[in-house]
């Protein structure tokens, strides 16, 4: 039940998003979780400031899930959604930020996990 918050500081267009998504789905297998459960939240425009200035683009992402993954899996999720805001919206790579959160319990349904 993994959740990303995908924050950037361009704008995305449809398409974008589209491919944003689509990607995004792709890219939680990476660590063993699948788009079956996955929410996304895509949000643009943000005003963020990076090294102390919001003159070039920058995105950030949020990755929350039920349970735990690995320093590697996590590696290559990093490097998946760096590539994904570089192809994207032509965000640097080296201009985006990306936390991982482990939850203990998922509400879903009514019901916990």
């Amino acid at each position: 039940m993994p959740f990303i918050d995908a924050r950037f500081t361009t704008p995305v267009n449809a398409t974008q998003e589209e491919n944003i998504k689509t990607k995004l789905g792709e890219a939680i297998t990476l660590i063993g979780k699948s788009e079956a459960y996955l929410m996304v939240q895509i949000e643009d425009n943000c005003r963020m400031y990076f090294k102390g200035n919001k003159d070039d683009e920058s995105a950030y992402f949020e990755v929350k899930l039920l349970g735990k993954s690995t320093k590697a899996n996590y590696e290559k999720l990093t490097k998946a959604l760096c590539d994904i805001a570089s192809e994207e919206l032509s965000i640097p790579t080296n201009r985006v930020y990306v936390k991982f959160e482990e939850v203990e319990y998922w509400g879903y349904d009514s019901i916990i996990f």
